[in-house]
C-alpha cells in the first residue's frame, strides 16, 4: 500500500475511535512528516484522502481538523413480503451487465470484481509461475475429484477461523463459488421446487435457481440485521420450502453481516421446519470487524449448512478456486461435482495452497479490508455530496459495494444513455431480485483503487439523477 495511503488509514483509525474528537485540530504536516518520516507531499495526499472520506476539513491557514459530526445517512428500506414463490425472471440485463465488465476504458462501478492489482498478490503471481514450470506434463492430467489435498488441508485450517471445524476429506473444491451455489441447489431441489431467499441477493444465485427451473420466494432484508425471520417463518409456514439461502457475512448487494442471535433464530427456523440452509460465505474473510464473524455453518448442529465459498472475492476472479462444506449432503455433492464439471484445475488450488501455507493470506486480507473499508467511506461521503437530498446509502460490514436506494418513483434504466455516452457501468438494482424489484437502486463497487475519474463518474451519476427528478417533478 502507499506511505500516504498507510498514513491515511492510521490517522482515520484514529479520528473513527474517537482519539481526535469533532473540532479538534489535527497535527500539523511537518509534525507527521517528521514522526511517520515521510514526506510533505506524503502527510498532504494523506490528508486530502481522509478530507474525500469526510473525515476531516481543512481550513484556511490554520491546518486540518475533525469536522463537526453530521447525521448518518438514511438506509435503505426493508422491503415489504412476497406474498407467494414466482419464477426468476430473464437474465439479459445480467447479460449486458457481463458484457461492460470487458470493455476497456469503461470506468467499472458495477462489477463485483476486487482488487487484483494489490501487491500483496505477488507472492501468488509468483506461485502459479513457479508451480506451472514445476508440474510440467503433470498438470494437464486429471487430479482427485474433491480437489488438492494440500489445499483441502488448508482450508480446513481457515474454517477454524471462520468458527466450524470440518475434515479435509469433507471438503470438495469447485470451480469457484458459483458451481459450490450450483451443486447445493441441485442438490436439494427438483424444477418446480420452492427456494426462500433473502432479497436483495447475488444476481448470479438468482440465475442459477432460474436455470435449475426452481420458483423463488423472496424474503425481505434488513440492512443491518440480514433477513426477515418473521417473514422468513410465514413462508415456511405456508409454502413446501426445499431450502433456504442466505449470505449472512458482508452480504452481496445490501452489506449487512447478521447479528449472532439472529443467525441462531434462523437456525431454529430451519431446524424446527426440517429445511436445509445453502450459505454462501464468500465475502466472510472481507468483514471489516475483528474477529472475523463465524460462518452460519458454526452454528450447524446437523449437518442441514451446505457452505460454499470462494477465493474469487478475496484474491481475484480468475483462479477459480471455490469450495463447498456440503454437510451430511457430501455424497451428494461429489455426484454432483462429477456429473458437473469433473475435477477442478490443479495448477490454480497448488498455487492458492502454496500462498496459504507460507501465510501470505492474513497480510493480504488486512490490506485488503483497510482499502475497501475506507473507500466505502469515501463512496459514501461521493454520494451524500453529490446525489440528490433523500438518497439512502447502505452501510456495509465487508466487501467492495454500496446499495444505494432512490425514490421509489426513480426507475434506474433511464441513466442508461448517460452512462453509455460517458462510459461508466453500474449494477442496476433490478438484477438482485428475482421479479425485477429495486429498479429504484443501484450497486457501485468500491474495490479498485480510487482516482479522480471515480469521483467524477460518481458525481456525473448523481447529477443525471438530479436532473431526471427535476424534470419529472
Amino acid at each position: 500500500m502507499s506511505r500516504y495511503l498507510d498514513l491515511a488509514n492510521t490517522l482515520g483509525s484514529r479520528i473513527e475511535r474517537g482519539l481526535y474528537g469533532a473540532g479538534v485540530r489535527l497535527p500539523s504536516v511537518r509534525t507527521l512528516s517528521l514522526e511517520y518520516g515521510v514526506s510533505l507531499t506524503t502527510v498532504q495526499q494523506a490528508y486530502r484522502w481522509l478530507e474525500m472520506a469526510g473525515l476531516v476539513e481543512a481550513r484556511p491557514r490554520s491546518g486540518w481538523y475533525v469536522p463537526a459530526a453530521r447525521p448518518a445517512p438514511e438506509l435503505p428500506k426493508m422491503g415489504k413480503p412476497d406474498l407467494r414463490p414466482t419464477d426468476v425472471s430473464e437474465w439479459g440485463q445480467v447479460q449486458e451487465l457481463l458484457d461492460l465488465e470487458s470493455e476497456s476504458g469503461t470506468i467499472q462501478l458495477g462489477r463485483g470484481m476486487p482488487d487484483v492489482e494489490s501487491p500483496t498478490l505477488r507472492p501468488l503471481q509468483a506461485a502459479l509461475a513457479r508451480e506451472g514450470r514445476r508440474a510440467g506434463i503433470a498438470s494437464l492430467h486429471y487430479n482427485d475429484m474433491q480437489g488438492v489435498a494440500a489445499l483441502r488441508q488448508q482450508l480446513s485450517r481457515l474454517a477454524v477461523e471462520a468458527g466450524y471445524h470440518v475434515a479435509p476429506d469433507s471438503l470438495i473444491v469447485t470451480t469457484g463459488c458459483q458451481e459450490a451455489l450450483s451443486c447445493a441447489v441441485r442438490i436439494l431441489c427438483a424444477p418446480g421446487d420452492i427456494v426462500a431467499i433473502a432479497s436483495p441477493s447475488y444476481h448470479g444465485m438468482m440465475q442459477i435457481l432460474k436455470e435449475s427451473g426452481v420458483q423463488v420466494f423472496e424474503i425481505p432484508s434488513d440492512p443491518l440485521q440480514g433477513i426477515s425471520l418473521e417473514a422468513l417463518e410465514l413462508a415456511l409456514d405456508r409454502w413446501p420450502v426445499k431450502a433456504i439461502q442466505v449470505t449472512p457475512n458482508a452480504s452481496n448487494p445490501l452489506g449487512y453481516t447478521m447479528p449472532e442471535h439472529r443467525r441462531l433464530g434462523l437456525i431454529r427456523l430451519a431446524q424446527r421446519f426440517d429445511v436445509p440452509i445453502i450459505e454462501d460465505d464468500i465475502n466472510g474473510d472481507l468483514a471489516y470487524g475483528w474477529p472475523r464473524p463465524h460462518a452460519l455453518k458454526a452454528l450447524d448442529e446437523d449437518g442441514r449448512v451446505l457452505l460454499c465459498s470462494s477465493f474469487s472475492k478475496t484474491l481475484a476472479p480468475g483462479l477459480r478456486v471455490g469450495w463447498m462444506a456440503p454437510g451430511r449432503y457430501f455424497d451428494k455433492a461429489l455426484r454432483m461435482k462429477y456429473t458437473g464439471s469433473g475435477p477442478t484445475a490443479a495448477l490454480p488450488q497448488i498455487a492458492v495452497a502454496e500462498f496459504l501455507q507460507k501465510g501470505h493470506y492474513p497480510a493480504h486480507l488486512r490490506r485488503m479490508r483497510r482499502q475497501y473499508q475506507r473507500q466505502r467511506d469515501i463512496m459514501t461521503e461521493w454520494v451524500r455530496r453529490y446525489f440528490p437530498e433523500g438518497t439512502r446509502i447502505g452501510h456495509p460490514q465487508g466487501g467492495f459495494t454500496l446499495w444505494i436506494e432512490l425514490p421509489e418513483s426513480f426507475d434506474t434504466h433511464a441513466l442508461d444513455p448517460m452512462l453509455k455516452e460517458n462510459g461508466i457501468a453500474i449494477a442496476h438494482g433490478n438484477i438482485f431480485s428475482a421479479t425485477g424489484k429495486y429498479r429504484n437502486c443501484m450497486r457501485l463497487s468500491h474495490a479498485s483503487v480510487f482516482t479522480p475519474r471515480t469521483e467524477w463518474a460518481v458525481r456525473r451519476i448523481g447529477e443525471a439523477v438530479g436532473e431526471i427528478l427535476h424534470s419529472t417533478c
